[in-house]
């Protein structure tokens, strides 16, 4: 399928975070970094550190793993640190705090919250949006929520000024992807394996063709995520789409310096933003 002139193409939202960043992006020539953390992995201090050191490394945009029982898209690299998350007591309320906290120091960087529906409903959908929307969060990946049933958030998300962030896959065929762009806002995330997170590697020829096949349907920006792990990697995924999301690859990183029972150690925080300096700069070389 083509696009036609009478086709409806989802484009940014104005006057959000995110579409101030990718505005900004375009301008520099470049795609985004986009670093993911899960909340409250391995302890509350340790995750708010390594949140407000992201901008400062190189992160264009921040997204936030909520800790959830059953993450059926994650692998068990993301697994392990919810589980980590949970166990320091996360929760979804304790998450918009994290948030909160990061924006009295930093007004600028989006913040992309990843998680499930249960929780959110679990909440309660309109008292959500609201909260995450004052606390500062720019935009929502409900993994679990396909466009059919997001009239339980969606509505109060848009009234919010919240963007819903949807998932493409590689087999998303031509009338599913009409579908899910119709119903997304302030990026895309093009999910580069068929799968769970962090199991393997992205293959670049298959970026290659896949991203301007999307392209042609929507002119939000477009991030790679899944499969994302070296520099090599990020840099050349920015460079075919707008952005790349790196998130499995980190959270190994940073858990190698935990000790035996799971604890941050002194070198934890500071591991992963060096890990987040070393991406952001494979990002920003020349194209």
């Amino acid at each position: 399928m083509s696009a036609t002139a009478t086709e409806t193409r989802p484009v940014a939202a104005t006057g959000s975070r995110i579409a101030a960043r990718f505005a900004k992006l375009r301008a520099e020539g470049r795609g985004a970094l986009i670093p993911f953390l899960e909340a409250y992995d391995p302890d509350r201090a340790t995750s708010m550190e390594i949140l407000r050191g992201m901008p400062g490394a190189g992160a264009d945009l921040i997204e936030i793993g909520v800790p959830f029982t059953d993450p059926m898209a994650d692998g068990p690299i993301i697994q392990l640190a919810g589980q980590r998350g949970l166990k320091a007591g996360a929760t979804l309320g304790g998450t918009l705090e994290m948030v909160r906290e990061f924006r009295a120091g930093d007004s600028e960087t989006p913040v992309i919250l990843m998680g499930y529906l249960n929780p959110i409903l679990s909440y309660g959908a309109e008292r959500f949006v609201a909260d995450a929307a004052s606390a500062g969060v720019d935009g929502l990946i409900v993994v679990d929520m396909p466009p059919e049933e997001a009239e339980v958030l969606a509505p109060h998300a848009q009234a919010a000024g919240l963007d819903i962030i949807r998932l493409v896959a590689p087999t998303t065929d031509a009338a599913r992807l009409k579908v899910v762009l119709n119903a997304s806002s302030g990026f895309v995330y093009y999910v580069a394996i068929t799968g769970i997170t962090g199991t393997r590697s992205a293959d670049p020829a298959a970026l290659e063709a896949a991203i301007p096949r999307i392209r042609a349907h929507t002119d939000l920006p477009i991030c790679i995520g899944f499969g994302v792990r070296t520099p090599e990697q990020a840099g050349h995924a920015a460079r075919v789409s707008d952005g790349a999301v790196v998130a499995s690859a980190l959270i190994e990183t940073m858990s190698r310096t935990l000790d035996s029972e799971g604890r941050a150690t002194p070198g934890t925080a500071q591991a992963m933003l060096d890990q987040v300096r070393a991406l952001a700069a494979a990002v920003r070389a020349p194209r």
